[in-house]
Parts: structure tokens; C-alpha cells; sequence
């Protein structure tokens, strides 16, 4: 959260077009934040990218596309382990980079399900970095409700902004979480 992360990916496009190659770009069907099929950072980028669901075949989809350069997945947590795997295979069998953007944990500082095939089988991982309201780099998020209180139980998918998120450093979300009992931390 808030790191910039569809930022460098709308610029990573951007670069890619601008050489006149052509970049896939997918995002979540489940997001419509920006509205269905719509990748946007909060400084105003914002562009048309293929929505895509846990059912879809991202390899297969990638070769019917036509001349693609690149294929940039945005909010990638939502992956599945399938579909890490497909991804996989566009870069070893169709020697297309892939680029994929997302969050390592969730509110409760779990692995989503893509994070983990990613942090498993990526070739390289580059994190981009944000800060915690006390200075110190943020790696986790809390979720919030409408007043401002920190939510400790509930989905692990529910879609959201800095309206319900908050990106903390891991020492802010130990005491965010601080009210719970000491079972209930996911550690």
C-alpha cells in the first residue's frame, strides 16, 4: 500500500509503448476500484489492462493476444498458484518478461496466495519501498474500519484503499494488533 507500485507499472507500460512495443497488462476482476478492466495509481496514471479471474489461463491468454513484449500483472497477490505457474511459462517457453506488482501479506500478516507462489518461484523480487507513519519502512498493512479502528478478523480479500488500509512497519502493526490474544496473531 502506497508504495507506488501501479505507478512503476503504468510507467513500465508507458516505457514499453513508447518504443513502440506492446505490453499485456492484467488486473483483478475483483478490483473495480478504477472500474472493471482499469489499472490506476493514486497520483492520476491510469490506463485499460485485460480483467482476468481465478479461472483464467494467463498463458493462454497471453498467446492469443497477439505480439505481446512484456505482460505486467497488476495487483498480483490475487494470483493463483496456477497461475504463477502459468506465468512461468510465458517467461521459460515464450521468453516474455513478466512483471508482477502486489502485496507480500495481507491484514493479518499472511501470505496471499499469489505472494507466496511469487516469493517461491520469481526470478527476481524487487521490493518498493514505503514509509510507516513513525519513519521506519513499511513491509505490513492494517485494516481499518469506517472510524479509524484497527480490524483484526474478517475476509482476507476485501478491496480497499487508503480508506480502509494503512501501510505500517512490522513494530506498528505488533501494536496495532496489540488488543488481541496472544493465540490469535498469525505468527
Amino acid at each position: 500500500m502506497n508504495a507506488g507500485k501501479s505507478t512503476t507499472l503504468l510507467q513500465s507500460a508507458h516505457n514499453y509503448r513508447e518504443r513502440g512495443l506492446t505490453p499485456l497488462l492484467f488486473t483483478p476482476q475483483l478490483d473495480t476500484r478504477a472500474g472493471q478492466g482499469r489499472i490506476a495509481s493514486r497520483i492520476g496514471l491510469e490506463t485499460k489492462a485485460r480483467a482476468f479471474t481465478p479461472a483464467d489461463d494467463l498463458h493462454q491468454l497471453t498467446t492469443t493476444a497477439g505480439t505481446i513484449d512484456c505482460v505486467l500483472i497488476d495487483e498480483a497477490q490475487f494470483l493463483t498458484r496456477a497461475q504463477v505457474y502459468q506465468l512461468g511459462e510465458v517467461a521459460d517457453q515464450l521468453d516474455v518478461p513478466v512483471l508482477a506488482y502486489g502485496l507480500r501479506t495481507d491484514f493479518q500478516g499472511n501470505l496471499f496466495e499469489g505472494s507466496q507462489q511469487l516469493l517461491a518461484w520469481a526470478d527476481k523480487l524487487i521490493e518498493i519501498k514505503t514509509i510507516c507513519h513513525c519513519g521506519r519502512k513499511a513491509t505490513m498493512v492494517l485494516r481499518t474500519d469506517e472510524v479509524g479502528n484497527v480490524v483484526r478478523e474478517g475476509e482476507q480479500v476485501e478491496i480497499g484503499g487508503n480508506d480502509r488500509y494503512t501501510s505500517v512497519c512490522r513494530k506498528c502493526f505488533k501494536e496495532g494488533m496489540a488488543n488481541t490474544q496472544p493465540g490469535d496473531l498469525p505468527l
